[in-house]
């Protein structure tokens, strides 16, 4: 009998630390496996209390009755979980994190069952564990970044283009791959993928032999993100974009942004770097080498911008061509801008050919992107999370006139509390109706939206039915920063 009560207290234990692993591990998946991230620039730091906190404090005062609170832990964090929209994904990592903690926790299962040790115990072995899952992934990281190396040593023909900005790399990124990709067989890596550890898998997994142009997104939460990546590829060309405030809550500084950008230079074949007009010129102790530094945009004129279209002239060997395209919002002519002049200047793309392909460029999905749903009109500006870029959408927006405005918004994450007040007053003037989700720029918004009939909802399960009963037909509807509800 005492038996079989210890296997069943030790099954309640299990049970709980597989609790408290799943909920570290979908943590560690958004905020990129830091642990320091997750304790310190966490939008939603009660999670922690409610979900670490407080189970294990009352796993150890409650002792044998904790199962009672167990049942109550395990609705909540079931609950937690079904509102998420960006829920766990068992990627090879999360399967290899898992699967060396599954096996400490079994082993720590038959020992305390067969010897008289501790309960407490139970914690050791998940801590032992995260930590050799630690060192593995180190290991694991490095063997694939020895093996991304070669490839690309192997590969002497291939030409890299690296892109990095604070705002727009990805429409950057997208932009060059649809002008090159017609005449050199061109990749890019995919989606937003654009971290060290991310890269290595895509050239691992992705990157074909024959493949002529290269084309890495590079991002950064921390210092020496990027200069990780460039060391890596060793890239031929940087394009280095607008530099601002987007992360400035994880570096500090704009010197600390501008600096982790400008580790793009970092590389020992870099011919020519394009430089964003505004960004500053690079400190003396950056070494530039041989590259070549051209600022972009060239000097532009004529530009006409509605929700239609886009078109303007673009300087280029001192003549002014004409371009025209379905890519929406003004600030998409720079990047769309130092495409043109990359495919020109350095793979000798006829203009003619580029102003073709400029005019059947695709929207970059969730980037700006109109779509037409149900008799209503959507701007999907999901991805965009800065006051340049979402005063372009609202600008866009106040120039439909069929029907009502309505904004979806969680305000500007990662930002001051003053542009969110900019924000808000740029609301007042074009919208009728404002739904605030989230509750990180909830109070300010709320604050500062005098104006706009507005509504604040905590999450986004709801955020369907409710545009239902506000929308009509010929109505239009902005998703501005779609931040998913972990922050």
């Amino acid at each position: 009998m005492e038996i079989t009560n210890n296997i069943i207290l030790q099954l309640i234990d299990l049970v709980f630390i597989l609790s408290l692993v799943f909920y570290l591990l979908q943590n560690l998946q958004w905020y990129n496996y830091s642990l320091s991230r997750i304790l310190t620039k966490h939008s939603k730091p009660y999670w922690h209390i409610i979900f670490l906190v407080i189970p294990i404090i009352c796993y150890i005062v409650l002792k044998n009755y904790f199962y009672i609170y167990l049942i109550i832990h395990l609705i909540l964090l079931g609950i937690w979980y079904y509102k998420l929209d960006k829920k766990l994904v068992w990627t090879t990592r999360i399967i290899r994190l898992f699967s060396i903690l599954a096996i400490f926790l079994a082993l720590n299962f038959i020992i305390v069952i067969n010897i008289d040790i501790s309960k407490y115990f139970i914690f050791v072995a998940a801590i032992i564990a995260f930590i050799t899952s630690y060192i593995s992934e180190i290991v694991v990281i490095k063997q694939y970044k020895k093996l991304a190396k070669e490839k690309l040593d192997s590969m002497p023909d291939l030409k890299i283009i690296a892109v990095t900005a604070s705002y727009g790399k990805t429409s950057i990124k997208n932009f060059i791959f649809e002008l090159l990709s017609k005449q050199y067989k061109t990749y890019a890596t995919p989606r937003s993928i654009n971290t060290i550890n991310g890269i290595i898998s895509d050239i691992n997994n992705n990157l074909e032999s024959d493949t002529q142009i290269y084309i890495v997104e590079a991002g950064a939460r921390n210092i020496g993100d990027i200069a990780k990546i460039s060391k890596l590829i060793n890239h031929h060309y940087a394009i280095i974009g607008e530099i601002g405030e987007a992360h400035l809550q994880y570096f500090k500084t704009i010197e600390n942004i501008k600096n982790t950008k400008y580790e793009l230079f970092l590389s020992n074949r870099l011919k020519e770097v394009f430089l964003y007009k505004d960004n500053d010129e690079p400190s003396e102790d950056i070494n530039i080498s041989n590259a070549k530094i051209l600022r972009f945009p060239t000097e532009i004129k004529n530009v006409e911008s509605n929700l239609e279209a886009t078109s303007f002239d673009l300087k280029i060997d001192s003549e002014f061509y004409s371009f025209q395209t379905k890519i929406l919002g003004r600030f998409n002519i720079s990047n769309i801008s130092v495409a043109i002049l990359l495919a020109h200047h350095n793979f000798r793309m006829d203009i003619k050919d580029i102003q073709i392909k400029v005019r059947d460029l695709k929207q970059v999905e969730h980037r700006l992107e109109k779509l037409e749903v149900n008799r209503k009109i959507i701007l999907d500006d999901s991805f965009n999370g800065n006051l340049k870029g979402m005063s372009e959408a609202i600008r866009l927006s106040s120039l439909y006139k069929n029907g009502k405005k309505i904004i979806v918004t969680p305000g500007l994450i990662e930002s001051s509390e003053e542009n969110n007040i900019k924000l808000a007053n740029l609301i007042n003037e074009v919208f009728d109706i404002a739904i605030i989700t989230g509750e990180l720029n909830s109070k300010i918004l709320a604050q500062n939206i005098t104006k706009t009939q507005k509504m604040v909802i905590k999450d986004k399960v709801n955020l369907q039915n409710i545009l239902s009963s506000f929308c009509k037909d010929n109505d239009l509807v902005l998703f501005a920063n779609d931040t998913p509800n972990y922050i």
